[in-house]
């Protein structure tokens, strides 16, 4: 069968020279032969016209002559090596970080003027590049992490009922103080025995976040965490959100909530998405920087709550985020969302003008103190040493679940006799 080329350049000049009522008929053969639609046989005979005989492979492909590089290769090296030290974030998120993040990297000389391919060039290049810009050169960096790991929230019976459900629009998420809470489980691929938790709390309304783990969710372990959580938040705890696991909803945790002036609510059992913005940190903080091993030893703990001070740094400091400010239209009409522009936490705190001026000025002086680079490696760091602490363990545990469909031949083997 003749190519797809030589068969629009055998009919070209045919339906050039057509009448309207012929050139149908043409049209009707050319799709029935190659399989076109009527329009794309339209265009290919139309132009296939236009060019001598003998050039049916020019007509069938017209190569598109590759668009020259914008930004330098130079530019693309150090916006890889950005991002990874900023955490891996977004094009649109480290659009927004571009600036202080080299502010920062130049500030502890871990970019440098003139070394490295840092140049003044690269810099405003890559301050001009826009947020789609910036994926797209990520885009074949970039690694996707696809683990999984168990819930273990129980509900609690007791006190429940006497702890207020959570509704949309209270008057307490208007401004910073007030947290949605949960716990993680570390107890890797198997729920029995004793394991670490991680007590995870962000505020509502500027995505301030802290983490700290625990022995177990014992209530003297929680209480324990919530009191240094709110020693630690440079700002009052002014509610508190939690599920309805019996770890949170406990006289001992009540009744010191109530001596704080807190305010305590709970979301409605089931309802997972009750508490979206704590279950979303749980997956970006916790699961991401903490992996699913299995933690229950004293060393895995103070190893864990020294990459939450890191990981926390880098969150608050320097990762910004999205909130949604009501729901607009698109051009066809379908309802969406509509969010305000990225601001990390640090940043949504300041406009919110709850904080002191000499915390205004001591705060701003740490953020400007920390070195991105220095977090990125200590945070490698730190993992490395989870993975070498509980790695090989929690393989075990896994492999361990599931059971074997040989005979264990240190029992021998029962031979039937008779």
């Amino acid at each position: 069968m003749a190519t797809r080329a030589e068969i629009t350049t055998k009919y070209a000049r045919e339906y050039k020279k057509a009448s309207k009522k012929n050139k149908g008929t043409v049209l009707n053969e050319v799709m029935a032969v190659t399989g076109w639609t009527r329009d794309n046989a339209r265009r290919r005979l139309t132009q296939a016209a236009k060019h001598p005989p003998g050039r049916g492979k020019q007509v069938a492909s017209h190569p598109r002559q590759p668009r020259a590089r914008k930004y330098s290769y130079d530019a693309v090296k150090i916006l890889q090596r950005v991002w990874a030290i900023s955490g891996g974030q977004c094009g649109k998120y480290l659009h927004t970080t571009m600036r202080i993040l080299l502010d920062l990297l130049e500030a502890h000389n871990e970019l440098t003027l003139g070394q490295d391919r840092y140049t003044k060039k690269v810099r405003k290049e890559l301050l001009a590049m826009s947020p789609a810009t910036i994926d797209r050169y990520l885009k074949p960096v970039r690694a996707r992490d696809a683990i999984n790991g168990i819930s273990t929230t129980k509900p609690g019976s007791l006190l429940r009922s006497a702890i207020t459900i959570r509704r949309a629009g209270d008057d307490v998420e208007g401004e910073p103080g007030f947290f949605e809470g949960d716990t993680v489980a570390h107890c890797g691929p198997v729920e029995s025995g004793e394991f670490a938790r991680t007590l995870n709390l962000t505020d509502f309304h500027t995505g301030w976040t802290f983490t700290r783990t625990v022995r177990n969710n014992a209530h003297t372990n929680i209480l324990a965490g919530l009191k240094t959580a709110a020693r630690e938040i440079p700002f009052q705890i002014t509610g508190l959100d939690f599920d309805n696991g019996s770890e949170f909803l406990n006289q001992y945790v009540i009744e010191w909530a109530g001596s704080k002036g807190i305010y305590f609510t709970r979301s409605r059992p089931y309802k997972k998405n009750d508490q979206a913005t704590i279950e979303s940190k749980n997956n970006h903080v916790v699961r991401r920087y903490g992996f699913y091993y299995r933690y229950d030893t004293d060393l895995e703990r103070r190893a864990l709550n020294r990459l939450w001070r890191l990981v926390n740094d880098r969150v608050n400091y320097l990762m910004p985020t999205i909130k949604p400010t009501g729901y607009g239209a698109t051009k066809n009409g379908r309802r969406k969302r509509v969010y305000d522009r990225p601001r990390t936490p640090f940043d949504r705190l300041l406009d919110s003008g709850v904080l002191a001026p000499k915390q205004v000025k001591d705060m701003t002086a740490y953020r400007n103190s920390l070195n991105p680079a220095r977090i990125a490696a200590e945070i490698a760091r730190v993992q490395d040493r989870l993975l070498v602490l509980s790695g090989k363990k929690t393989e075990q545990m896994y492999l361990a679940s599931f059971p074997s469909a040989l005979p264990d031949v240190r029992k021998g083997v029962r031979v039937k006799t008779g």
